[in-house]
């Protein structure tokens, strides 16, 4: 207790000697989960954060940031698919990319990351594809290599330069089979494995110890690790030793960092990794969600900073976490100015002139099918896909691909509007629309979709039908139409717009209307929150077209897109 008692204080000295930065949490809002950031001078003192990206293409954003508090998207590591094909076939929303670290040597910059298989059993030795991208040139996308592949049956690798030079992974094995953090030298420019793998520390005794980060400092190396699983146990623990193979001592206040069994509206914080900025002063950054009062969290896993006092010698000490937070004193500065996106909270609206492009936000989940989209005089082309967003079973890749294009929902309420040419729509289970879509077996869609008018149902007596759909394995939720309306004639004669709207942090309202007169929007349905409330992801706002697994391939048009951020909410 005194030894806390004394750390506590010198947090309070080092804020009070300065004046403090204050900031909003998380930093990067929404589905940007298992952050890894790092400070880089030699490049105009600006901060690179790195965030999972599971299943979704173009995958693995790298934000940048100058003042730690206005982070811009710049590119992505994962843009083509010649990179990675196997990420197109992956089965299960979990599979796909986990915890990206990001690291800086020499000027270059490494990626080390995996892809998970997580549909194999625990103890397969496929399961795991461990790979390493580099580049010179982090705000352009196509800049970042192929990966090189390396040799280790685990996940969370993240690589440590040594004194000498050597470079070491440090991983976890499937928790369920052998848990513990793992140790291995690697040659990081071809990916050989130049020694074997040693246990190096079992964490606290919590379950799921993984998530590792080695640091040297003050002549200890210094291991830091989640515990407890990324749900409401979630925790980051530490250990350090004067030798890199150990053995390691535990903090003796562990966990550090946690917020488990407290009523904070930030909960499941854990998987930190930690920064030093230009002034010598000490950050982490982890992920965490921002549970409603029902227990939902559509938004997903979000990315989190908070100060960190680590005096010479001494353990580190991290301030809590919450919505509102003061910190060490960052000057106010210009934003990034290279790069490819736009701030990460930004609101957005397009009518998709032909002679634009696409903004680097937009993605698929997996690879898109070449030729489903396209900028045309009309607006926004897409081709319809046989499978509907769920596809055949919810958890496989679909051959022919889903035609859907969506971006993240970085707001806790916000109002996301598309207008769609519905003109095309003829034949039985044609259908377009708007979802927020977690992963296959969670979203909730808002279509229009052609139906027999009557119980005959013989294909001769279409008519098109408002529908809301929710696809969830949340039990209590469980549903497929939730609402089914016919449009009214006098809207087919312009374009209909649907919306999908938070105007709370717990659900989701779907209406439509004809296009250009926003009083005759009709709520047609609404997607409880908890339904989304699953899983690796976060929500995703986006359009789809689709014939429902039948023949009949058609095309439409988005003729406007947009996305009015409205707040964030912070506190319970």
């Amino acid at each position: 207790m005194f030894l806390r008692s004394v750390l506590l204080v010198s947090i309070l000295v080092h804020f009070c000697l300065g004046h403090n930065t204050t900031y909003q949490n998380p930093i990067l809002p929404g589905f940007h989960p298992d952050p890894s950031c790092i400070f880089v001078p030699e490049l105009d003192d600006t901060f690179f954060c790195a965030s999972s990206s599971f299943l979704v293409f173009p995958g693995i954003p790298i934000h940048a940031s100058k003042d730690l508090q206005n982070w811009k998207f710049i590119s992505h590591v994962l843009n083509r698919p010649a990179q990675l094909p196997s990420l197109n076939t992956a089965k299960r929303a979990t599979s796909g990319i986990w915890a990206p670290t990001l690291r800086y040597r020499n000027g270059t910059f490494y990626l080390v990351t995996t892809i998970v298989f997580d549909d194999y059993p625990k103890n397969a030795t496929n399961r795991f594809d461990n790979l390493i991208f580099t580049t010179t040139d982090p705000f352009n996308s196509k800049s970042w290599s192929d990966p090189v592949h390396f040799t280790f049956p685990g996940y969370d690798t993240s690589p440590f330069w040594d004194d000498n030079g050597q470079v070491y992974i440090t991983g976890t094995y499937a928790w369920e089979v052998s848990p513990g953090i793992q140790k291995l030298p690697i040659d990081i420019s071809t990916g050989a494995v130049l020694g074997p793998t040693l246990n190096i520390w079992n964490g606290t005794g919590d379950s799921a110890p993984e998530g590792p980060h080695l640091y040297r400092k003050d002549g200890y190396y210094y291991l830091m690790i989640a515990e407890g699983g990324t749900g409401n146990g979630h925790m980051v623990t530490m250990s350090r030793s004067k030798n890199v193979n150990g053995p390691f001592e535990p903090h003796p206040h562990n966990p550090i960092l946690t917020n488990r069994g407290t009523a904070s509206y930030f909960q499941n914080l854990g998987h930190a990794d930690l920064f030093e900025d230009g002034e010598g002063n000490w950050w982490a950054v982890a992920l965490s969600v921002r549970q409603g009062p029902d227990g939902s969290y559509p938004m997903g896993r979000e990315t989190v900073l908070t100060p960190v006092t680590w005096d010479e010698g001494e353990w580190p000490v991290f301030s809590n976490v919450s919505g509102k937070m003061s910190g060490w004193h960052v000057d106010p500065v210009p934003t990034v100015g290279g790069g490819e996106g736009s701030l990460v909270d930004s609101s957005y609206h397009s009518n998709f002139e032909v002679w634009s492009k696409l903004e680097p936000e937009f993605v698929h989940w997996r690879f898109p099918v070449e030729g489903n989209y396209a900028l045309s005089k009309k607006g926004l082309q897409l081709k319809s896909s046989i499978a509907n967003l769920t596809g055949m079973d919810g958890r496989s890749a679909e051959k022919l691909g889903q035609t859907f294009i969506a971006r993240r929902q970085v707001h806790s309420l916000f109002n996301f509007k598309a207008t769609f040419d519905v003109s095309a729509l003829k034949e039985k289970e044609q259908e377009v629309g708007v979802s927020v879509f977690l992963d296959q077996l969670h979203h909730y869609d808002l279509g229009l979709v052609m139906l027999s008018s009557s119980s005959a149902g013989n294909g001769t007596d279409l008519k098109p039908y408002f529908r809301v759909r929710g696809i969830t394995t949340v039990p209590a939720f469980k549903s497929t139409d939730l609402a089914l309306i016919a449009v009214p004639t006098a809207w087919l004669s312009k374009g209909i717009t649907f919306e999908i709207k938070a105007e709370n942090i717990t659900h989701y309202a779907l209406s439509a209307g004809p296009s250009g007169n926003i009083n005759e929007m009709k709520t047609i349905g609404y997607g409880n929150g908890l339904g989304l409330t699953w899983g690796f992801t976060g929500a995703l706002l986006g359009v789809y077209a689709t014939t429902n697994g039948r023949t009949g391939e058609f095309e439409t048009y988005v003729l406007d897109w947009k996305y009015n951020g409205l707040k964030q909410v912070i506190s319970n």
